[in-house]
């Protein structure tokens, strides 16, 4: 049985490069609930803001449409649902691949993937498509607090 989550927002928004730090700052606010290090804001932060801009300039591309984040916070983690309605990915294997860009002409470092990775404990990729694409992360927030106290109590 899945964790029981402790509160949950959800935001859309427009595809418009504009609303991508807008995005980030929104789930930063949400996950400061946890009390995270300023580091493991900065991870989430990160990496919500690659998930956004994929879905902007790979799942629309030039026309509009409408990101969805979806945040879920648990003792000890918050996981973040990024999806869009756009094209899809075609292979997820070769997206995931460290440099790999499928508009090279926009001087993109096609390290999105690999990013999230690096900041997140856990990324899973779903994409149908036409149909659109879903990015799930999550991210354990340390409770070094509490440790802190167990440890001066033991």
């Amino acid at each position: 049985m899945k964790n029981v989550y402790e509160n949950q927002m959800k935001l859309e928004f427009i595809s418009k490069s504009d609303n991508e730090s807008f995005a980030r700052i929104a789930v930063a606010a949400f996950a400061a609930q946890l009390d995270p290090t300023i580091e493991e804001l900065a991870d989430i932060k990160t990496a919500v803001s690659e998930a956004v801009t994929n879905s902007i300039i790979h799942g629309y591309e030039e026309k509009e449409g409408i990101v969805k984040i979806e945040c879920k916070l648990f003792a000890d983690s918050i996981e973040i649902e990024i999806s869009d309605n756009g094209k899809g990915i075609e292979d997820i294997e070769q997206a995931r691949k460290a440099l790999y860009t499928s508009k090279p002409e926009l001087e993109r470092s096609g390290m999105g993937f690999t990013i999230m990775e690096s900041f997140m404990d856990e990324v899973k990729v779903e994409s149908v498509l036409g149909i659109g694409t879903k990015v799930t992360m999550k991210k354990m927030v340390k409770t070094s607090n509490v440790l802190e106290d167990e440890q001066i109590t033991i």
